[in-house]
């Protein structure tokens, strides 16, 4: 609180300067020594208060931008009282000040190109496949919240609490929800003085339930006066430049931290460029300013959702400068607004590592063709915009809910979380199922390219295993899908299970090896006939998955 105390005073000083008419002479009237001594004595203090609570209310930043807007008014007062020279001069600032603030209100107009530069992205093509042994965190926040608020009465004295916002994170290797308590009401913080704790949940399994973890927090976003998180940052980093909500993060003991992203303004007071989190200890309030490259490994979203889906903006809107983004639009991709945290949808990838999915669609109305789509790393937040295969058109987030909606349309079932992944070699949308009132009904695949295959299943893994069978069925291929080697096996049958989908048969079986495969008919029309004690030589993909997918089938004697 030293540098805001500090800040104020100069700040007040300045104010001072201005109002008081150090030449002792207000028009044809002269101040006396004492007069002028009371006047600007009581000058400084009531504006030393009067920026004191200004900060304090509204949690205001004191970089020396903001002043310009104060400037003008406060010359334009002085010079009304001040005479001859003293006069000119302030009137001089009074004109200083009007310019001041056209360049802070005609920034956007002309700091697009530094806007577009911040958010630069490197290229890729395509993700990279999804590795088929792994369970995608596609469990999704609105079913989550929903369980998390029927175990609330795990809090003690629940009526002095409710759910706060939900982060997902991963925490000694399991991806989980984090929720945290907070207060309901300021009489309820008055009389508790401290959260017990937070929520945690499976990101990847929605049968798992919910548990209270209990952990006294004193410093959170719904606590008041100093208490309150956003104000106790405030105070201790008056001049520093945030952008976007406080968030919550456990260490792998499960102590809770709160976070959030500062930077500086592109230009003027407009733009954000993220350069590093101020780290808020929830039960001590101790806090620490850390810069991007040294956040330490437990926390995964550095970059707050919010700064993602400003860059999106950035990237997609200023290719061409500001005027482009509003007439002619050439070039032009807008950012999604399908993410479930700020138009942005927080995933993690093979390397265990949180980023930021987005994509980005056509500025022309009417059209769910996707232009390609953004992962951003949440911790340093480098971004890659992958542009897809340019000979297929991929329809966009917008698009495969339309799909998802249309499909249980007698059930009033939707979509929610659509992430784009690379399964068996096909860019696919993936999709958590939910009905009217909020639960978990399946999840939900479709082909970005071909929309007509899809799948769906009670588990992502199911849907999966549906979904490999489905663009066999429409003539795509899993060959050379994965990471996966191709490897071939001869065997006998010991048990056979045949289903009908369609208009083929997916026949699956267990060998003498403990091996489980899946294939199906179209692939290998003549699997209609195994039967167990049957010998085979197959060709498959050593996926590791409990049923690995078979390329070739040959029953030996048929």
């Amino acid at each position: 609180m030293g540098q805001l105390l500090l800040i104020t005073a100069i700040g007040s000083l300045l104010i001072t300067l201005l109002l008081v008419p150090l030449t002792k002479k207000v028009k044809n009237d002269e101040l006396s020594t004492k007069t002028f001594s009371i006047l600007a004595i009581t000058t400084f203090v009531i504006s030393f208060i009067s920026v004191f609570l200004t900060v304090y209310i509204s949690k205001i930043d004191l970089s020396w931008t903001i002043f310009l807007y104060v400037l003008p008014v406060v010359a334009i007062a002085g010079a009304i009282f001040a005479v001859g020279v003293e006069q000119k001069i302030k009137s001089a600032i009074v004109l200083v000040g009007i310019i001041g603030i056209g360049y802070l209100v005609s920034a956007p107009f002309f700091n697009a190109d530094e806007k577009f530069e911040s958010a630069q992205m490197k290229e890729q093509t395509e993700i990279s496949p999804f590795d088929e042994t792994k369970t995608p965190a596609s469990v999704p926040p609105q079913f989550v919240r929903n369980k998390m608020k029927k175990a609330f009465g795990q809090v003690p004295n629940t009526s002095y609490y409710e759910l706060g916002s939900l982060q997902i994170q991963k925490v000694n290797d399991k991806y989980v929800y984090i929720a945290p308590v907070e207060f309901s009401g300021v009489f309820k913080w008055f009389n508790g003085k401290t959260t017990p704790g937070y929520f945690t949940m499976s990101a990847t399994d929605s049968s798992d339930n919910p548990k209270f973890i209990k952990s006294e927090m004193s410093y959170v976003p719904s606590a008041y006066f100093n208490k309150n998180l956003e104000r106790h940052i405030r105070l201790n980093y008056p001049t520093l430049i945030f952008y976007g909500d406080p968030q919550l993060e456990i260490d792998e003991d499960g102590h809770p931290y709160y976070i959030r992203s500062f930077g500086e303004f592109i230009s003027a007071r407009n733009g954000f460029d993220v350069k590093g989190i101020v780290l808020v200890d929830a039960k001590t309030g101790q806090s620490e300013r850390i810069a991007t490259a040294d956040v330490p490994e437990f926390i995964d979203g550095a970059v707050s959702p919010e700064t993602v889906s400003l860059q999106n903006s950035y990237y997609g809107n200023y290719v061409h400068g500001f005027w482009n983004s509003l007439v002619g639009k050439k070039d032009v991709k807008l950012p999604s607004d399908e993410g479930i945290e700020a138009n942005v949808s927080p995933i993690f990838m093979e390397d265990g590592e949180m980023y930021y999915f987005t994509d980005f669609t056509s500025p022309k109305e009417g059209v769910d063709s996707m232009l390609g789509y953004a992962l951003t790393h949440a911790s340093s937040g480098e971004a890659t915009y992958y542009t897809g295969n340019l000979e297929e058109s991929y329809m966009d987030s917008r698009g495969a809910l339309d799909i998802i909606e249309k499909k249980f349309i007698e059930k009033e079932w939707n979509g929610e979380m659509p992430i784009l992944y690379n399964f068996y070699g096909e860019a696919s949308w993936l999709s958590a199922v939910l009905d009217a009132n909020g639960f978990l009904q399946n999840y939900f695949i479709v082909s970005a390219a071909n929309p007509e295959i899809s799948a769906f299943g009670t588990t992502p893994n199911e849907a999966l295993r549906l979904y490999k069978t489905a663009l066999s069925r429409g003539g795509s291929t899993v060959d050379g899908s994965s990471n996966a080697e191709e490897a071939q096996l001869a065997s006998e049958v010991v048990r056979v299970y045949k289903e009908r989908v369609g208009d083929f048969t997916i026949v699956t079986f267990l060998t003498t090896t403990g091996e489980n495969f899946i294939v199906s008919s179209e692939t290998a029309p003549f699997a209609i006939y195994l039967q167990e004690g049957d010998k085979v030589v197959l060709t498959y993909s050593k996926t590791g998955e409990d049923f690995q997918p078979v390329k070739a089938l040959q029953i030996v004697g048929l």
